[in-house]
């Protein structure tokens, strides 16, 4: 896919020849077994994705077709705006600093493989189930929960499932209502949350033990799902304790608080009573 400036350019594959100016967001799908030549008149730009045997047999077991790699052609000319979605998620996935994980770039992986398969190779999805039965989705929440401080893989979850990887997120969203990879996320926020609270450990170990790639990933996520950050939330988890050790009961008993709380203590207390995990 092209991602930089507009470029004049040739590309030729299995006969064809297209010669244009191509832009941001211009697609190639050129299938295994397939050479092409590419000419370009200045410099250019461009991300180039491999989908591996394995990725489309997964996604073609999913929607129950075959997987036949002959069924995908040459294209040299394509606008697709959920190819070039999961391509720029890809490449921003790459270039950061806080990567999602293996779970976030296998999703993406295997809904390319999908879209590719459906759209142009003419594979249609079969209905699928409302969601994983009660006992297969408790085995996956329990297994997440002892493992949320672990980099999880789709396949490792499916596996636990006992489903196929793109069927098993399907189904864990129509169970849960997040995809897998956001739900995994919120499970590491309120193990962070916990842990902040507690105000044993450093923040950076906080993150880590809680399975976030360092502390500005934490923080990331945090103002995302809470709307807070780490230093703030423990300044009001710390501080409401104080708080509630200077109270004293005097005139018959009636609690008198010696200040009311900051819009840190606040955001602290919203979030302990009222995150939606």
């Amino acid at each position: 896919m092209h991602l930089g400036p507009p470029v004049l350019a040739a590309v030729a594959c299995d006969g064809a020849v297209v010669r244009k100016v191509h832009r941001a967001g211009d697609i190639k799908i050129i299938p295994a077994g397939f050479s092409r030549t590419w000419e370009v008149a200045d410099a250019a730009r461009k991300l180039s994705i491999r989908i591996g045997d394995r990725l489309f047999e997964t996604a073609a077991d999913a929607m129950n077709v075959s997987y036949d790699r002959a069924a995908i052609g040459p294209r040299l000319d394509v606008r697709d705006l959920r190819i070039e979605y999961v391509a720029r998620a890809l490449a921003a996935e790459l270039e950061s600093e806080e990567p999602a994980g293996r779970l976030y770039a296998d999703s993406l992986g295997l809904a390319l493989a999908a879209h590719l398969l459906r759209h142009y190779a003419g594979a249609t999805h079969p209905r699928m189930s409302r969601g994983l039965s009660q006992r297969r989705l408790r085995h996956v929440l329990e297994y997440i929960d002892e493992s949320a401080g672990r980099d999880l893989a789709l396949a490792e979850l499916a596996s636990v499932a006992g489903v196929s990887s793109s069927h098993f997120n399907v189904l864990f969203k129509r169970s849960v209502g997040l995809s897998a990879h956001r739900y995994v996320v919120r499970r590491r926020v309120e193990r962070a949350l916990g842990l902040l609270a507690e105000g044993e450990l450093p923040v950076s170990a906080v993150a880590l033990e809680a399975g976030f790639a360092n502390q500005s990933h934490l923080s990331v996520w945090m103002r995302r799902i809470v709307g807070t950050t780490p230093g703030a939330f423990r300044h009001g988890a710390q501080t409401f304790d104080r708080i509630r050790n200077r109270a004293n009961l005097s005139d018959g008993g009636r609690l008198e608080l010696l200040r009311l709380p900051t819009p840190e203590e606040e955001a602290y207390e919203q979030a302990r009573r009222g995150m939606h995990l």
